[in-house]
């Protein structure tokens, strides 16, 4: 009985092991590597640093946790956290200015590094464009490699709400940006990397997904992910093979 237990184990993991080397393998020759923002490229979630600098954090942070985790979809999540938000232009650039955004370690040296094999790289988020834009320029990553929400203000600089048109508005956006991308430039080979359920939905069309954990580990994105890294010198490492 035991070996009948053995065997089917071993071929558990000898797939396991093939999955995370074929993993590997589409990361190194990439054409082009797509970045979550809030969780992976900066170390907090934009939206929940806003809502706490509006003065309504703690309801905020709840709501990104579940719309995070899978269990609401993302464009619902996105809408009342907005909702509640209401954040006038003058907060949001004051935020961008007093809190801006804190890069997770590493990945300058990564971004520096793809950009050096020849490799594309793009943001996608369903943050907000104009706090991703400001990390888009510390990374030397074009503006026109950001895929964003879009905040709307009335002229007097009032919230107006978002615009839904945008493709990372809703649950599986950051998926049809990776088709669009692969239709604009003939990319063959594009890894998605992230820490959410949104980064992970995105594989396919995304040829691999790369779990990132560095900064919080959401357990059903864990599980799910062939290769799941908590630091990006995992991932320096590996392209040193190249």
């Amino acid at each position: 009985m035991l070996k009948l237990l053995v065997v089917p184990y071993q071929r558990c993991l000898q797939h396991t092991m093939s999955s995370l080397s074929q993993t590997k393998e589409l990361f190194r020759r990439a054409e082009a590597v797509c970045f979550d923002v809030d969780s992976t490229v900066i170390k907090e979630e934009g939206i929940d640093e806003l809502a706490k600098f509006c003065g309504v954090g703690d309801a905020v942070t709840e709501m990104t946790r579940k719309a995070m985790g899978g269990s609401m979809t993302f464009q619902t999540a996105l809408t009342e956290r907005l909702s509640i938000i209401r954040c006038s232009r003058e907060q949001v650039n004051k935020l961008i200015t007093d809190h801006p955004p804190q890069l997770t370690p590493g990945i300058r040296e990564l971004v520096d590094r793809l950009h050096q094999c020849n490799i594309k790289v793009f943001l996608i988020s369903g943050g907000f464009r104009c706090i991703v834009e400001h990390v888009a320029t510390q990374l030397n990553i074009p503006l026109n490699h950001v895929y964003a929400n879009r905040l709307k203000f009335y002229f007097n600089g009032e919230y107006a709400g978002f615009d839904e048109s945008q493709p990372t508005a809703e649950s599986g956006g950051k998926g049809r940006v990776i088709s669009m991308l692969k239709e604009q430039y003939g990319f063959k080979t594009v890894v998605m990397i992230g820490d959410g359920a949104t980064d992970l939905e995105a594989c396919p069309p995304a040829s691999a997904f790369i779990g990132f954990g560095g900064n919080v580990i959401r357990p059903q994105v864990k599980e799910r992910s062939l290769w799941y890294v908590t630091s990006f010198g995992e991932l320096l490492k590996e392209l040193e093979k190249i």
